[in-house]
This record gives C-alpha cells, sequence and structure tokens, in this order.
C-alpha cells in the first residue's frame, strides 16, 4: 500500500504487460518470443518542480516515492496550486479483458494460426519474399494519486501483418496487408479476406497505370482521411506545440472558421481499439473532444501543465508509450465524422478524379503529403482503372475548406504494427478513421 505525504501531490502508475512476436520471413521462423515486465513511474510535485523517477523494481515502490520526497520541498498550499486543482479523483475498475487475455491463448496456437494463412501469400507466381507477422499486448494499468484516484483498467490488442514483394517484368509493387483486433478469436477464418486483398493487389500490379500530374478532386478512404486527420491536424491540436510559440497560438483561436461546415473532427479515448485509454496517465476520465465542429475550430488537447497554461479544461490526453516515460499530449482515437451521403452518390457528381484506397504513409502540420498504396480512377462518376499516384499534397485548411462530401458510414481502424512518434517517445497506439471524405480539388503527382 502507497503512503503519500501532505504538503505534496504524487501520483503512481504501474503497468504489468505481457507482448507475444511471432515472425516468419520466406517461410523461416525469424523470431517467437513472449515477454512479461512490470514498470512503475512515479512523480512528486511541490509546486515549483516535477520528480519523476521510473523502476521495475515494483516491490520497493514506497521507498522510491519516499527518495522523491525527499528532493522536494514541503507546500502547505499544494491543494491551491492551478495544476493540482485540476487533476480529477476518479475511482474505477474496468476490467474488460479478464475473460479472454491473449494471455490465456498458447504461444503454440498464435503460431499455428499464422502459419495457417503463410500459404496465401505464395499463391501468385508474382510473389516473393513473403512475410508475416502476429503481434499481441495485453496490459493491466493502475493509477494512484495522493488526492485520492484509484484507477485500474486493462488493455488488449492483437493482430496480423503480411507484406511481399510483387514482380513481373519491369514492374514492381510492395504489397501488404493487416489486420487489428481486441480478441483472438476475430483473428480466425480471414482466409477469403486475405486472399481477396492479395488478389486485388497482384491485379494492379499487372493494370495500373501512371497518374497525369494535375489538380483533381479526390476521394479519401477511410484508412486516408483518418491518417489525414491524424497527422495534419491532429497533432496540431496538441497544446503543447503552442506553449512557446505565440505565432502558432494566434492562427489557433477557437471558432475560428478552418474547414468547410460539413466537417466534424472529433478525438476520444473510450473508442474501442488500439487507441483506447478510458482515463490517461494523469488519471483524467476519457471524453469526447470536438476539434473542429461545423467546419470551426471547436478544442485541442491537454494534459494538466497545458490546460493551466491555456486555461482551458482537461481532455484525456496525457499520455507516455510506457512506463519509462513522462506523460505528454497525445491523441488517443481521432475521426472524422460521417454526413449523408453513400459512396455511390458520393462519387457520382466526379467527371474526372481519384479514389485513393490505402496508403503507405502520410505526414503533415500546415502543409501535408500522403503517399497512395492502392488508387482508382473515377470517370462520370464510376470507379476506374487502377492508377499510380506517387504523393498527394497541399495546404492543411485550404483542404479542410474544400471537403464537399461525407458518407454516413463511418470506419474506425486499429493496427498492431507501427504507432505514433512524437519527441523521444515513438509507437504509441493510437486508432483514427471516418467517412468516404470527397474533396473538391488536391494535388496529384
Amino acid at each position: 500500500m502507497i503512503k503519500f505525504r501532505n504538503d505534496f501531490y504524487a501520483d503512481v502508475r504501474t503497468e504489468d504487460r505481457s507482448r507475444t512476436t511471432i515472425t516468419y520471413k520466406a517461410g523461416v521462423l525469424e523470431e517467437m518470443k513472449t515477454r512479461v515486465e512490470s514498470r512503475a513511474f512515479l512523480r512528486v510535485y511541490d509546486g515549483k518542480m516535477w520528480y519523476y523517477a521510473s523502476v521495475t523494481d515494483l516491490a520497493n515502490l514506497q521507498k522510491t516515492l519516499d527518495g522523491l520526497y525527499a528532493a522536494a520541498t514541503p507546500n502547505a498550499q499544494i491543494l491551491d496550486d492551478p495544476i493540482v486543482r485540476r487533476f480529477e479523483r476518479n475511482k474505477d475498475k474496468a476490467m474488460n479483458f479478464a475473460g479472454c487475455s491473449v494471455r490465456d491463448v498458447p504461444q503454440k496456437d498464435k503460431q499455428a494460426l499464422l502459419l495457417s494463412y503463410l500459404p496465401l501469400l505464395s499463391e501468385d507466381t508474382c510473389i516473393t519474399m513473403p512475410q508475416g507477422m502476429y503481434l499481441d499486448r495485453n496490459s493491466v494499468f493502475c493509477f494512484r494519486s495522493s488526492l485520492g484516484a484509484d484507477i485500474t483498467y486493462d488493455y488488449q490488442t492483437c493482430g496480423l501483418s503480411f507484406s511481399c514483394s510483387m514482380a513481373e517484368g519491369d514492374k514492381k509493387f510492395s504489397g501488404h496487408w493487416q489486420k487489428g483486433a481486441t480478441r483472438f478469436d476475430e483473428l480466425i477464418g480471414l482466409e477469403s479476406e486475405i486472399r481477396e486483398a492479395i488478389k486485388e493487389q497482384t491485379y494492379f500490379l499487372r493494370n495500373s497505370i501512371p497518374v497525369v500530374p494535375g489538380k483533381y478532386p479526390v476521394v479519401l478512404s477511410p484508412e486516408a482521411a483518418g491518417v489525414f486527420a491524424h497527422e495534419s491536424f491532429g497533432h496540431k491540436s496538441e497544446s503543447d506545440f503552442m506553449l512557446s510559440d505565440e505565432s502558432m497560438r494566434e492562427e489557433w483561436q477557437i471558432g475560428k472558421t478552418v474547414g468547410s461546415p460539413i466537417l466534424s473532427i472529433a478525438e476520444c479515448g473510450s473508442v474501442p481499439g488500439c487507441g483506447y485509454v478510458p482515463y490517461d496517465d494523469e488519471g483524467t476520465r476519457a471524453r469526447k473532444n470536438y476539434l473542429i465542429k461545423n467546419g470551426k475550430l471547436a478544442g485541442r488537447l491537454h494534459n494538466a501543465q497545458t490546460a493551466t497554461a491555456l486555461d482551458e479544461n482537461l481532455t484525456g490526453n496525457a499520455r507516455a508509450i510506457d512506463c519509462t516515460f513522462e506523460p505528454i499530449v497525445r491523441m488517443t482515437t481521432t475521426y472524422i465524422e460521417g454526413g449523408d451521403l453513400d459512396f455511390d452518390k458520393l462519387i457520382a457528381p466526379i467527371k474526372k478524379g481519384y479514389f485513393i484506397k490505402t496508403i503507405r504513409h502520410g505526414s503533415g502540420m500546415s502543409t501535408f503529403t500522403i503517399a497512395p498504396n492502392l488508387a482508382y480512377e473515377i470517370v462520370d462518376g464510376k470507379l476506374g482503372k487502377p492508377v499510380q499516384i506517387s504523393v498527394l499534397t497541399g495546404s492543411v485548411f485550404e483542404t479542410l475548406g474544400l471537403i464537399d462530401g461525407l458518407t454516413s458510414d463511418v470506419h474506425l481502424l486499429s493496427f498492431v504494427t507501427g504507432g505514433c512518434g512524437k519527441m523521444e517517445q515513438q509507437g504509441l497506439p493510437v486508432g483514427f478513421g471516418g467517412p468516404y471524405v470527397r474533396v473538391s480539388s488536391m494535388n496529384v503527382q
């Protein structure tokens, strides 16, 4: 039992994590391991300075905490500190995966599942160097604070990732497919889905044509739209960027028109999936935060320090990749809300344009780049030939203003590889997605 002292603010967060990785390359097992570790991150605040410690010795947390107290200065007015006043005092136990933990699935069953899918990567003669990966993670988080917060919750993801090289004549293409889930049984029976994905990619290799560069109407899939929202707008909403940048504060005025009136972008940690964070790493309960509402800037993301500095409310976005690091302002699940069209009606007005189905990567702040993987022509309101597009580029705010159509169906995506990077904390699990989004004009290269 942790004993907190008066005249300080302190919190202790712990994580008990299990992670399995199984990797095959060209049919050869390269890695198969399960790693279980426990770590804690402790903080003490005296109103002037934070004192941190990251440890793996959970049996001596009190000793570590007492050492931090010894370095700090007692402050009888600590409860009146503006940062401390913002902290929530939540008490909750949210264990969603206790009866279906991936820790309870034998490693041999995970290996067998991966091996059952690997032959699908070799059914076409154009495929070389097939690679397959199974990944899972189960974590139990605990958070305690001197204010009385007492939170326990679990987190789980699992998934498959496949990649290969495709070549025929002088044509080359990098194929990939992955699926993220929260329960192991969701990964069973995916043969048809994987086979169809590979079939589409081999067809793309053989039949795609180069794009004619220019400005065209573009339809973004939920994957492409989600990455665009995350990279090009979500990061701009992380308010720690503004603390030392006066020009960004001026640009980022709440209520300012920043996009089309049909556009709303939201962010929420309670959405199931890889961005699930019911409580952030400062004990703040997740809530739905609008970043853009009907085209106007509606909010930004905070931890306690930035909320205090900008005199705004907490949002549940203080996150660290693990208990090695202090929490900073990070996204959870960021998504564009839907509209009122179906896909056929969305593309019907387009005489000549492009549909971006999957992407390789995206980046951006004031300007953005999206590198498509699978893309198709739109001709006279119908999908046409597969097309090779190197990159989409443009101004973020200009593009947000050119969004003129959204489907009603919204898809949120989970991935088990990669993750969001910021500062030294790389690979944070986040979710993103949205509807199919029509942009009246984008620069296509």
